[in-house]
């Protein structure tokens, strides 16, 4: 004869039942849905390429669609600096001549990559790489002569992208792209990022970083119009790395994505948090 032992939390209650029913609904409201998800280089220096790795897996298994973009400048730093070439930029955006984006390319195709595909493999995802050269998924035009092989997005060709997603795959995406002649480009990774979600239709763009959010006065905003969000950049309240980032937030949900939401990496499971729970873990950047 056997018997069944219920366990229970002293912590465990309505409130608790309240929370797991409302992430049940996000839940099923997001299956189908494409979410493009960025991850700078900053934030897998940090060591939270695990538990982002387990969030994406938990999301795949959930049905909704996750496209991972990622960047990888510190390790690209340190590739340059062990061949003895100092890293240059120029208002916020790497010096690429032709030795460097070799180096870059090699970098995010080669190294970085892999690792973030091998992470998400183990967390049980069936996650393939590529890069914005792939398909010609990204097509560019150079940015401007004195950065070198540094592009902006002109076109995006999702055919590839689709495909591996309606095959069940889980993309990660280098931030690559081709240029005029074939030639290979470095893209700033949020932009490319926020470049997909439009071309993709997607619901979501979510951008990790290093910090909790978007900070006033040292909060966390949790909720922001766009016009409030280029407020803040007006007043110099979002500074520094900050403002690309939501750019490229305010350009997504601008040209259709549903909404964006900058989150913090170091917020435990915090990209799980923001999207299944009302309070979030970051800040919503809502159509207006």
């Amino acid at each position: 004869m056997s018997s069944l032992t219920v366990a229970t939390s002293p912590d465990a209650g309505p409130g608790l039942g309240a929370a797991l029913a409302a992430a049940l609904r996000y839940v099923a409201a997001w299956r189908g849905q494409i979410v493009v998800v960025k991850c700078g280089g900053s934030v897998l220096e940090d060591g939270a390429t695990g538990t982002l790795a387990e969030d994406l897996a938990l999301l795949h298994r959930a049905g909704v669609r996750p496209v991972l973009v990622h960047g990888g400048g510190p390790a690209i730093d340190r590739a340059l600096r062990t061949q003895g070439v100092a890293p240059r930029f120029l208002d916020g955006l790497r010096v690429t001549d032709a030795a460097t984006m070799a180096v870059v390319e090699a970098v995010l195709a080669g190294d970085v990559n892999p690792r973030l595909v091998a992470a998400l493999q183990a967390a049980g995802a069936p996650a393939v790489g590529l890069t914005g050269r792939d398909g010609g998924l990204l097509r560019v035009r150079p940015r401007a002569p004195q950065l070198g092989y540094v592009g902006e997005v002109e076109r995006v060709e999702p055919r590839l992208l689709r495909q591996l997603l309606e095959g069940g795959w889980l993309p990660v995406v280098a931030p690559l792209g081709v240029g005029p002649e074939g030639a290979s480009y470095n893209l700033n990774a949020d932009t490319a990022a926020a470049a997909l979600a439009v071309g993709l239709g997607a619901a979501k763009l979510v951008v990790l970083t290093d910090v909790p959010g978007v900070l006033r006065a040292g909060e966390r905003v949790s909720e922001l119009t766009p016009a409030e969000a280029e407020a803040l950049i007006q007043q110099g309240v979002v500074r520094g790395g900050m403002i690309p980032k939501l750019r490229a937030c305010l350009r997504a949900v601008a040209d259709g994505v549903g909404s964006a939401h900058v989150v913090g990496a170091g917020e435990p499971h915090g990209l799980l948090v923001e999207l299944f729970t009302e309070g979030g873990a970051g800040t919503w950047i809502r159509p207006a």
